[in-house]
């Protein structure tokens, strides 16, 4: 990487590239962009801090060198990465990395003719820290307290639970349950009060995200007391935790997200596409860990836009649900997606699959050999099917259901499309062959994209997003010159012969 970008920097980031992000009638910026470039793609590389990078630029002979910086050139503070990040985002220049090394791999031609495609997603931990209730409530008022004009003598007149110019928490016994749960109560009580006498006016936008954090806070984590009547106002902690909760009023964008039920980490997916046989990205997104509108299937076909025409899918069964599998089909992919396992009511029984279900015939048949026709779909397509009374002396009962009523099946409207591909993914040899060879590509690119940890240096989603492109458009490019690129008088090629 030093010695290519020593080599070859004026080609892969030619002057031309950033005439447009400097308009100013005072001359060019006393740094050239393509040093604060190739600075930029160093530090991702690294994945090392704006003031380690600067040090680096200063003593290290390889950045210099793949600067083009003499040996005593002393680099530049570490404040103009700040300002470079902040000059790519007025000019909506964020993928800039991303996308100029997808216009070299163009140019090699290098994904000419490969319809392979490698789904997946991974979690990054956030740059702050988790905070609990009691810290999101006083956070959230000393931001309104910033924001939003007057707020102080509101909280001055009204709120009394915590004195919210102490930067500490407050002084009780915080292995008293009785003195925790009055504090929250007094909290939210005093999040209330200045919700309720802040001065009507228009908020301009940092005033109106704080008032609306506030209120948000103020009621995810909190239930009325057991013995409340619902008018006098009195709140403890809630048992059991709101979906998509805030965890942090620092970073109000980062969550909880489940690896498995028990194993959880706070911060955000990173969601990306991978050819196989080059282990280029193709596209990346980063996303908020929770919600349907950020779940891997809802995202497939976004990170499928890089290529025209059919392309053989592959991902783990995040990717094999009924609607995503129906929208791919339709799209003409090829789809080597798991789907998801079937749950079993009891250890070793029977699943879904054990059923003879004719949707056709709208007819199901048990291990047993009895048969009940399905109900009339519901608005959602789903249909049901009752064994009840054939439960009862069944011999295979204890292998069926624990149910008192028997067993109870729901069919969904994509139920034979899904049979088809369990049978497929568990019988068809070429559909394993595909997914065993290609499959594991995408690890080996996430295992080089958190090479150098999972902890993020921003706060918020856009920022993170564009970090993300960042250090996959460095990966892409490392890449390529480990397969020879070099240019042309007009171009790109590769040297060597990719895998």
């Amino acid at each position: 990487m030093f010695a290519f970008l020593a080599e070859h920097r004026d080609e892969l980031f030619p002057e031309s590239m950033f005439a447009g992000w400097y308009p100013s009638s005072n001359g060019r910026p006393s740094i050239p962009p393509q040093v604060l470039a190739v600075a930029s793609v160093l530090q991702v590389l690294q994945n090392i801090s704006d003031p380690e990078a600067a040090v680096a630029l200063r003593v290290d002979l390889r950045w210099k060198a793949a600067a083009g910086l003499g040996l005593h050139d002393p680099g530049f503070d570490a404040s103009l990465f700040v300002y470079f990040r902040r000059r790519l985002a007025a000019n909506g220049a964020t993928d800039w990395l991303f996308t100029r090394v997808r216009q070299v791999v163009d140019a090699t031609g290098v994904l000419r003719g490969k319809r392979r495609r490698v789904l997946d997603s991974t979690v990054f931990t956030d740059a702050v820290a988790t905070q609990d209730t009691v810290t999101q409530l006083i956070a959230a008022i000393r931001r309104v307290v910033r924001e939003v004009p007057g707020a102080g003598e509101v909280v001055a007149r009204h709120c009394t639970a915590h004195d919210y110019a102490d930067p500490g928490k407050p002084r009780i016994a915080w292995d008293d349950d009785q003195a925790r749960n009055g504090l929250v109560d007094a909290l939210v009580t005093d999040a209330h009060m200045l919700l309720g006498h802040l001065p009507e006016t228009e908020y301009g936008e940092a005033a109106a995200n704080a008032v609306g954090l506030l209120a948000l806070v103020a009621g995810q984590d909190v239930e009325l007391a057991p013995d409340s009547d619902g008018r006098d106002g009195r709140w403890r902690i809630a048992k059991g935790t709101v979906r998509d909760r805030v965890i942090s009023t620092v970073d109000p964008a980062a969550r909880h997200i489940h690896k498995t039920v028990s194993d959880y980490r706070a911060g955000f997916k990173a969601h990306v596409c991978l050819e196989p046989q080059t282990g280029l990205f193709t596209a990346v997104q980063m996303r908020p860990g929770c919600g349907p509108e950020h779940h891997e299937a809802a995202l497939a076909t976004e990170l499928l836009t890089d290529a025209t025409g059919p392309l053989a899918v592959l991902g783990d069964c995040a990717y094999g649900g009924a609607a995503i599998r129906a929208e791919l089909a339709k799209a003409g992919h090829d789809l080597f997606c798991k789907p998801a396992p079937l749950r079993q009511t009891t250890r070793g029984g029977f699943t879904l699959d054990d059923f003879a279900i004719d949707t056709a015939a709208g007819t199901a048949t048990c291990p047993a050999g009895h048969t009940v026709a399905l109900s009339k779909p519901r608005p959602a397509g789903e249909r049901n099917a009752s064994f009840k009374t054939f439960c009862r002396n069944c011999p295979l009962r204890e292998r069926c259901t624990k149910a008192i009523n028997g067993r109870h099946l729901t069919i969904t409207d994509h139920h034979d499309m899904q049979a088809a591909a369990r049978i497929q993914a568990a019988t068809d040899p070429d559909w394993q062959d595909e997914y065993r060879q290609w499959r594991p590509a995408v690890e080996r690119g996430i295992a080089h994209l958190t090479a150098h940890g999972r902890r993020l240096h921003y706060l918020g989603t856009i920022k993170n997003d564009a970090w993300l492109l960042l250090r996959t458009g460095a990966i892409n490019l490392r890449r390529l010159i480990n397969l020879g690129l070099a240019p042309t008088d007009t171009s790109w090629i590769l040297t060597k012969v990719t895998n």
